[in-house]
């Protein structure tokens, strides 16, 4: 029998407010490898930044996509699945809600993933592979049980919900 391996991901960030909504960071992943990153973000004139770099959501909403797109092309090795093209269309919803005399507050709506892979595999095994990829995306495992997450998958007749 063959027993279950576990490894740790351990990721440290270190912020500090440099401008009116600028925040600066470094990013130091510990485990399972080491790996250190600076990025920077910045409100519009909506939260009184300058827009000197991107939102914070954009860097959220771009992790995401490419964290699952990540697992689709490694575990596509690991099942034997070829991959000719590998394209995601996401969109990342939210609500706003306000209330006289307070910040207002944001409230997740609900995340989209069109998937579309051209393989010669069967759409089964594509369905699979987004199955697996979904389930080992960091990102996603944090935030899955809160937010609805649609995995679609483009196939010759349509989409399949994954």
């Amino acid at each position: 029998m063959s027993q279950n391996k576990t490894f740790d991901v351990i990721i440290r960030c270190s912020g500090v407010a440099t401008g009116k909504m600028r925040n600066e960071t470094k990013i130091d992943i510990v485990e399972p490898f080491v790996e250190s990153h600076e990025l920077a973000s910045d409100e519009g004139l909506f939260h009184g930044g300058d827009a000197t770099a991107p939102p914070p959501l954009t860097y959220f909403v771009g992790g995401f996509v490419t964290c699952l797109m990540t697992q689709i092309r490694a575990f596509a090795k690991r099942l034997r699945i070829g991959l000719d093209h590998l394209n995601v269309e996401a969109e990342f919803a939210w609500k706003g809600i306000t209330e006289p005399g307070k910040p207002y507050r944001a409230e997740p709506v609900g995340i989209r993933l069109d998937i579309e892979i051209g393989s010669a595999s069967s759409d089964e095994q594509l369905a699979e592979l987004v199955s697996a990829a979904k389930k080992g995306c960091f990102v996603e495992a944090i935030i899955s049980d809160r937010i609805p997450v649609i995995h679609r998958l483009k196939t010759s007749t349509g989409w399949l919900d994954c």
